[in-house]
Protein backbone atom coordinates (compact mmCIF):
# COMPACT_ATOMS: atom_id res chain seq x y z
CA UNK A 1 0.00 0.00 0.00
CA UNK A 2 1.81 3.36 -1.01
CA UNK A 3 1.72 6.23 1.70
CA UNK A 4 2.63 9.38 1.49
CA UNK A 5 2.08 11.67 4.77
CA UNK A 6 3.03 15.32 5.41
CA UNK A 7 4.09 17.06 8.58
CA UNK A 8 5.22 20.18 9.54
CA UNK A 9 2.62 22.69 8.80
CA UNK A 10 1.70 25.00 10.93
CA UNK A 11 1.22 28.88 11.67
CA UNK A 12 3.91 31.39 10.98
CA UNK A 13 4.27 35.05 10.77
CA UNK A 14 5.02 36.70 7.28
CA UNK A 15 8.55 36.66 6.60
CA UNK A 16 9.15 33.34 8.83
CA UNK A 17 10.13 29.88 7.75
CA UNK A 18 8.70 26.29 7.80
CA UNK A 19 10.05 23.07 7.14
CA UNK A 20 7.57 20.79 5.82
CA UNK A 21 8.45 16.52 5.52
CA UNK A 22 6.51 13.97 3.43
CA UNK A 23 7.49 10.34 4.37
CA UNK A 24 7.00 7.88 1.49
CA UNK A 25 6.36 4.37 1.62
CA UNK A 26 5.18 1.20 -0.57
CA UNK A 27 6.67 2.29 -3.77
CA UNK A 28 10.52 2.68 -4.45
CA UNK A 29 11.02 6.60 -3.74
CA UNK A 30 14.36 6.64 -6.13
CA UNK A 31 12.05 6.10 -8.87
CA UNK A 32 9.24 8.24 -8.92
CA UNK A 33 9.47 12.43 -9.59
CA UNK A 34 8.17 13.45 -6.44
CA UNK A 35 6.78 16.83 -5.73
CA UNK A 36 4.46 19.18 -3.46
CA UNK A 37 1.25 21.00 -4.49
CA UNK A 38 -1.12 23.87 -2.90
CA UNK A 39 -4.48 24.25 -2.28
CA UNK A 40 -6.13 27.40 -0.79
CA UNK A 41 -9.39 28.08 -0.39
CA UNK A 42 -11.70 29.06 -3.89
CA UNK A 43 -8.39 27.99 -5.97
CA UNK A 44 -7.36 25.47 -8.21
CA UNK A 45 -4.37 22.85 -7.31
CA UNK A 46 -1.37 25.02 -7.77
CA UNK A 47 2.31 23.41 -8.57
CA UNK A 48 5.25 24.07 -5.32
CA UNK A 49 8.00 22.03 -6.71
CA UNK A 50 9.15 18.99 -8.06
CA UNK A 51 12.60 16.64 -7.38
CA UNK A 52 13.58 14.33 -9.78
CA UNK A 53 15.79 10.68 -9.37
CA UNK A 54 18.05 12.64 -10.83
CA UNK A 55 18.14 15.07 -8.30
CA UNK A 56 16.88 17.74 -10.62
CA UNK A 57 14.54 20.20 -9.15
CA UNK A 58 11.40 22.03 -10.97
CA UNK A 59 9.79 25.10 -9.22
CA UNK A 60 6.75 27.31 -9.57
CA UNK A 61 7.33 30.27 -10.77
CA UNK A 62 5.85 31.92 -7.39
CA UNK A 63 7.93 29.99 -5.43
CA UNK A 64 11.01 30.43 -6.96
CA UNK A 65 14.13 31.45 -4.53
CA UNK A 66 11.94 31.13 -1.64
CA UNK A 67 11.39 27.43 -1.09
CA UNK A 68 13.79 24.59 -1.78
CA UNK A 69 12.89 20.59 -2.50
CA UNK A 70 15.16 17.76 -1.31
CA UNK A 71 15.07 14.04 -0.82
CA UNK A 72 16.13 13.11 2.80
CA UNK A 73 16.74 9.22 3.78
CA UNK A 74 15.15 6.81 2.23
CA UNK A 75 11.57 7.65 1.54
CA UNK A 76 11.75 11.23 2.76
CA UNK A 77 11.32 14.70 1.06
CA UNK A 78 11.35 17.93 2.30
CA UNK A 79 10.04 21.16 1.39
CA UNK A 80 11.96 24.21 2.82
CA UNK A 81 10.07 27.72 2.87
CA UNK A 82 11.10 31.05 3.41
CA UNK A 83 10.37 34.27 3.32
CA UNK A 84 6.50 33.50 3.51
CA UNK A 85 3.90 35.50 2.78
CA UNK A 86 0.18 35.48 3.34
CA UNK A 87 -0.84 34.20 -0.38
CA UNK A 88 1.16 31.11 0.35
CA UNK A 89 -1.48 30.10 3.03
CA UNK A 90 -3.08 26.92 1.60
CA UNK A 91 -3.15 23.13 2.22
CA UNK A 92 0.30 21.47 1.02
CA UNK A 93 0.01 18.14 -0.35
CA UNK A 94 3.56 15.74 -1.40
CA UNK A 95 2.84 13.86 -4.29
CA UNK A 96 4.53 11.30 -6.28
CA UNK A 97 4.23 9.91 -9.66
CA UNK A 98 5.53 9.11 -12.95
CA UNK A 99 5.95 12.71 -14.16
CA UNK A 100 8.29 14.01 -16.86
CA UNK A 101 9.88 17.13 -17.59
CA UNK A 102 6.71 18.73 -19.90
CA UNK A 103 4.16 17.58 -17.09
CA UNK A 104 6.27 18.61 -13.63
CA UNK A 105 3.65 20.68 -13.07
CA UNK A 106 0.68 18.63 -13.90
CA UNK A 107 -1.03 17.21 -11.17
CA UNK A 108 -2.35 14.75 -13.03
CA UNK A 109 1.27 13.28 -13.93
CA UNK A 110 0.89 12.10 -9.46
CA UNK A 111 -0.61 9.24 -9.17
CA UNK A 112 -0.06 8.89 -5.46
CA UNK A 113 -1.24 12.15 -2.86
CA UNK A 114 -1.33 12.49 0.88
CA UNK A 115 -3.87 14.18 2.91
CA UNK A 116 -2.09 17.35 3.15
CA UNK A 117 -0.95 20.03 5.55
CA UNK A 118 -2.18 23.18 6.29
CA UNK A 119 0.06 26.16 6.67
CA UNK A 120 -1.01 29.36 7.63
CA UNK A 121 0.83 32.27 7.39
CA UNK A 122 -0.48 36.02 8.91
CA UNK A 123 0.45 38.99 7.97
Amino acid sequence: QVQLVESGGGLVEAGGSLRLSCAVSGITFSNYAVGWFRQAPGKEREFVGSIFRTSRTYYGDVVKGRFTISRGNVGTMYLEMHTLRPEDTAVYYCAAGRAILSTVGNPDAYQYWGQGTQVTVSS
